[in-house]
């Protein structure tokens, strides 16, 4: 089902994007505001159901809803059709055959004792046929509703075949951009990544995830996943409890207020604890303080490797520490379910504890229908697939996620009436790499790059050359599962450097230059993670060469993570961040480069100079001798600590002046709120968005407080010379935070900054203070 470029003329993509935007735009999508979305097991109904079906069960039916298995033909036991009729399997995943699927549904609803429906998982990630943008590129939209509708039509298209649930979003906060799965998350920031959870959370799932076209949302990696020593993918993490709660938790807290049906537990140690097995964070915190009601899983194997962390002596130990500590469902493992029954029988768990697990996973089967409505309507599957208001989506939401980092003299929008166009990099050509990671058996390979220029300027001369192979040092273990891998025999030196000079023979030649380069898919997400942040393989030297040429050059970045482009912030005069776009990828770049869209995003990230700097983020505490200070500074002795571009920065093709900050009273009540406003003008001479970003800092406290933190943000269209007013509210949810000192959570009576601008280094300012 592949849409050539040629089938989606410019002219029907303007039509379906008013359509789209129309969508997106319209008063029906919920605000970042919503109240906390009511749980299935709350709903006196659903509880009266789960509590009929749980008396006729046996104890190894009960065990079996705890077990999750392969659905594909790695990694699963040779009798799983037996098993599922014995009821001994729960749920499902890594299958995307709908035929498969409906096949084993098939023999639960009909061939089992009690008829209970299966659950099919798969991560649903970034889209299922469609592919959107990855998430961090989303997060750079700084626009959930943008989110949020791209969320709802990958559930749209996963659960036309079957699917339930997907494992996904990934909320973890990530500030080392060595860590590959930077790529899956909205950053660094809780604030942006609070909303961006929210949204995705609603998008998968609508109001309650039992409408047809939904899935259940699984948030993930539960908790402080991000903070991975070194950025190493599964390494440990060690988080102090101001940072836990303040930093890491509140992405996770928000999804659930949102209404989230499941939590995945993560695969690390945090703080010496498994995270799969730490009864604190997922009992304590979770089912404890937060009510949540929905169901844990654990990431792949996790159960089971408790074993492997040194936590449990061994897999019946482990089946005891996962379930006592608040796990539900182990993935892949059957750690659960090979060892529960023998622990109730030596009553070291109670049969009520079993039936207890199982609750929230019934609960979830009843609440999407899957009682009466057990099997996807495999007619209509290809109609869903080919609907194209997703590709125009696709389109749109690919434009809006774009960061211009640099644009000197107007370098950008190139002119249309350019004769000819060297087009240069190893991903400007290179379909599953631009779709990103996470990649689905069927999904539509993206438009390349060189198809939107071709469909841009029909008439111009377009000549591409790779300028040499970029590939994975030590191969990652999932190029063996996901398309996209290089298959064949590395270049040798030499064959590279030949495909460099053809490269820059062709740059010599051309009127202008555009640079793809970056990282190939399997060079981020998970078992993604990297020493270094330079670019791959031999692009700094082709980038050196051709920019060497004095023509104009333009580079587009197609990466999973920031990268060390000090060197081009200073020798390249435009560079567009596309992150992984996905589908419409080669179209919406076009669009940008060519200014039929005027890119609008902002980093959420902060982007180091070199690997050196990271762990990086803005919200960062004081030290004894700031950058800055007269005698011992913190900072490197070779060059500046801080970032090549700060988080929220990203340019336009207009510009913007945003002014006449106001806050009611310069005095606020604890407890109370008010309204905080500015004004934002298109000051240039096109069309534009601008985000409007409101940052506070409190002067002192019962700890240091971050030089400045996000506390709101809004995306905003102008017409040129049209002014808006932003409102902000600030109170009791912005103001307080988690005090190791105090240990628990405080609003203070303190002064307070408030700015507010275009990026973390906001000028605009006033000031107030919280008094009793």
């Amino acid at each position: 089902m592949r849409f050539t470029v040629r089938e989606m003329s410019l002219s029907k993509t303007i039509v379906g994007a008013v359509v789209i935007c129309s969508l997106f735009f319209s008063p029906g999508i919920l605000s970042a505001q919503e109240s906390k979305a009511a749980s299935p097991l709350a709903r006196p109904e659903i509880r009266k159901r789960v509590d009929e079906l749980l008396k006729k069960m046996t104890l190894d039916e009960k065990i079996g809803q705890l077990n999750e298995i392969s659905g594909a033909d790695f990694m699963s036991p040779p009798n799983r059709e037996e098993m599922i009729k014995k009821g001994e399997i729960g749920s499902f995943l890594w299958t995307v055959d709908p035929q498969l699927l409906d096949k084993f549904q098939h023999i639960a609803v009909e061939q089992s004792r009690l008829h209970i429906p299966l659950i099919f998982g798969y991560d649903v990630i970034h889209g299922f046929r469609t592919v959107f943008p990855s998430p961090l590129a989303m997060a750079s939209s700084w626009d959930p509703s943008l989110e949020e509708k791209a969320q709802s039509f990958a559930a749209r298209e996963a659960r036309s075949i079957g699917i339930h649930i997907t494992w996904a979003p990934m909320v973890d906060i990530a500030r080392d951009a060595r860590w590959g799965r930077i790529i899956e998350g909205a950053g660094e920031d809780p604030y942006l990544g609070a909303a961006m959870a929210r949204a995705q959370v609603r998008g998968f799932q609508g109001a309650d995830f039992s409408e047809a076209d939904k899935l259940v949302a699984c948030v993930k990696h539960y908790v402080a996943y991000g903070a991975a020593e070194g950025g190493r993918d599964y390494d440990s993490s060690y988080v102090p409890e101001t940072s836990l709660r303040n930093v890491y938790l509140p992405p996770f807290k928000a999804a659930v207020d949102a209404g989230v049906g499941s939590l995945m537990s993560a695969y690390m140690d945090l703080n010496d604890v498994p995270a799969s097995g730490n009864r604190y964070t997922l009992h304590d915190i979770l089912r404890g303080e937060w009510k949540f009601q929905g169901f844990v899983v654990t990431d792949a194997f996790a159960a089971g490797d408790l074993v492997t962390h040194g936590y449990a002596r061994d897999a019946k130990d482990a089946a005891f520490k996962a379930l006592t500590a608040g796990v539900n469902m182990d993935m892949g493992s059957q750690t659960l379910s090979k060892n529960l029954k023998s622990l109730v029988i030596e009553k070291k768990i109670s049969e009520q504890e079993i039936d207890e697990a199982v609750r929230p996973i019934l609960a979830v089967k009843f609440q999407m229908g899957l009682f009466e409505h057990p099997y996807a309507e495999l007619s209509k599957v290809d109609r869903v697939m080919k609907d194209p208001a997703a590709r125009v989506f696709a389109r749109i939401a690919a434009q809006r996620s774009m960061v211009l980092l640099r644009n000197e003299n107007h370098t950008l929008p190139l002119k249309k009436d350019i004769s000819s166009v060297a087009l240069i990099g190893p991903l400007a050509n290179a379909p599953i790499d631009l779709n990103g990671g996470w990649g689905i058996p069927g999904q539509t390979p993206a438009v390349t790059i060189e198809e939107g220029l071709r469909q841009k300027l029909p008439n111009a001369k377009i000549a591409y050359e790779r300028g040499g192979e970029i590939r994975r040092t030590i191969k990652s273990f999932f190029d063996d599962f996901f398309p996209g891998a290089a298959k064949t025999a590395p270049l040798t030196p030499e064959q590279n450097a030949a495909e460099m000079q053809k490269a820059v023979d062709l740059a010599r030649n051309s009127d202008v230059s555009i640079l793809v380069l970056g990282e190939l898919a399997n060079m981020s997400s998970e078992a993604g993670s990297r020493s270094t942040l330079e670019l791959p393989g031999m692009q700094q030297q082709l980038l050196e060469q051709v920019v060497a040429l004095g023509k104009p050059v333009v580079l587009v970045l197609v990466n999973g993570r920031p990268l060390n482009i000090t060197w081009a912030s200073e020798h390249v005069p435009a560079i567009l961040e596309a992150w992984q776009p996905g589908t419409e990828l080669g179209n919406a770049i076009a669009d940008i480069l060519f200014g039929d869209a005027n890119p609008g995003g902002k980093l959420p990230v902060s982007w180091p100079r070199s690997a050196g700097q990271e762990p990086l983020y803005y919200s960062h505490t004081l030290t004894h001798q700031p950058e800055g200070s007269q005698m011992f500074t913190s900072r490197y002795w070779e060059g500046p600590s801080t970032p090549l571009y700060r988080f929220g920065h990203g340019l336009s093709y207009t510009t913007f002046s945003i002014s006449n900050l106001k806050l009611p009273k310069t005095e606020l009540k604890v407890g109370e709120q008010m309204e905080v406003t500015t004004d934002v003008e298109n000051t240039g001479s096109v069309a534009g968005d601008e985000v409007v970003q409101l940052y506070i800092h409190q002067r002192a406290g019962s700890t240091s407080r971050p030089v400045r933190e996000l506390k709101g943000f809004e995306r905003v269209s102008l017409k040129p010379g049209e002014k808006k007013t932003v409102h902000f509210n600030l109170g009791k949810e912005e103001l307080t935070y988690w005090s190791s000192a105090k240990r628990g959570w405080v609003e203070e009576t303190e002064e307070f900054d408030v700015w507010v601008g275009s990026d973390s280094t906001a000028k605009e300012h006033a000031a107030f203070k919280v008094v009793p």
